[in-house]
């Protein structure tokens, strides 16, 4: 009798281990979610030491009539390796929905003195000079461009892995989505803490955030590529799945901005922006 007590105790404390050991755990991946940023992040010890990109340079270029195909082609054959190498970062690279002629990538450094020192070396070096005419000659505008900083450290764009031409044949997955804010002076903070409300509704529609950035106030320390200085901007980063969730992204997003418009934070409506990855995009959809 009392073996038999015995054993079964035994097996509730065993049962109680094994139920503290899965379930928390199972609850917290399960909450991550629905947490700013954690569902775009997957675990790849490949990708450990790139990290804190505290500067990112959010590129819109207007691009010749009917080259813009090409130009992507050209862009993504040549440059995302090359500014690797130099310690620098290209987040993703899009066509945008919508406008023909534009294109749209994302470039991150550790600080404004790499930005200055990898620029530099790559636009003086022999790559840049091998291939400038071929890109410049298909190029009408390149400074629409906003210096950006994470608005916060676990807000950063994550660097994706790249993408696999075996596994991934068919390229990049998924659309990009952003919405820019434009903030009264001063205001980016207080703006970023009432649109929080808005970003978890993007969330809760199944958009990964991919980054939440503020415009970074600096002097620019390599003029011969110049930047907007018409800020201060918040700029919110996600991915979508594909065209149904977009477009309940769109439906959110108007509200949204309906609501933050009815405040006295913005200079001027939100502009929302979506983005088809070009085939070699880190930014992008991932299975999960």
């Amino acid at each position: 009798m009392m073996r038999g007590y015995l054993i079964a105790a035994g097996l509730v404390t065993l049962l109680i281990a094994l139920l503290a050991l899965t379930g928390p755990k199972a609850g917290a991946q399960s909450a991550s979610a629905s947490q700013p940023g954690a569902a775009s992040r997957p675990v790849n010890k490949n990708l450990a030491h790139l990290t804190d990109f505290n500067v990112v340079e959010l590129r819109r270029y207007t691009i010749n009539d009917g080259e813009r195909d090409n130009f992507a082609r050209y862009f993504e054959t040549y440059f995302p390796d090359a500014f690797q190498q130099q310690g620098a970062i290209i987040f993703g690279q899009f066509v945008d929905e919508g406008k023909t002629n534009a294109f749209t990538w994302l470039r991150g450094f550790h600080n404004t003195d790499d930005r200055a020192k990898i620029n530099a070396g790559f636009y003086y070096g022999p790559l840049w000079k091998e291939r400038a005419d071929t890109m410049n000659s298909r190029l009408i505008d390149h400074t629409n461009v906003l210096l950006l900083k994470p608005l916060r450290p676990e807000r950063a764009i994550p660097v994706l892995p790249v993408v696999d031409p075996v596994r991934e044949s068919a390229g990049a997955q998924g659309i990009v989505v952003m919405q820019i804010f434009s903030a009264k002076a001063g205001g980016v903070d207080e703006l970023a803490a009432q649109a929080e409300p808005a970003f978890a509704r993007y969330r809760a529609a199944g958009v990964r955030e991919a980054g939440v950035l503020a415009t970074l106030d600096v002097v620019n320390n390599f003029p011969q590529l110049p930047f907007r200085t018409d800020g201060p901007y918040l700029v919110w980063l996600g991915i979508a799945k594909d065209k149904q969730m977009v477009e309940r992204f769109k439906a959110t997003a108007l509200q949204s901005a309906k609501t933050l418009a009815d405040g006295s934070l913005l200079r001027a409506a939100p502009e929302t922006v979506v983005l088809q990855p070009t085939p070699r995009s880190r930014l992008r959809w991932l299975a999960e």
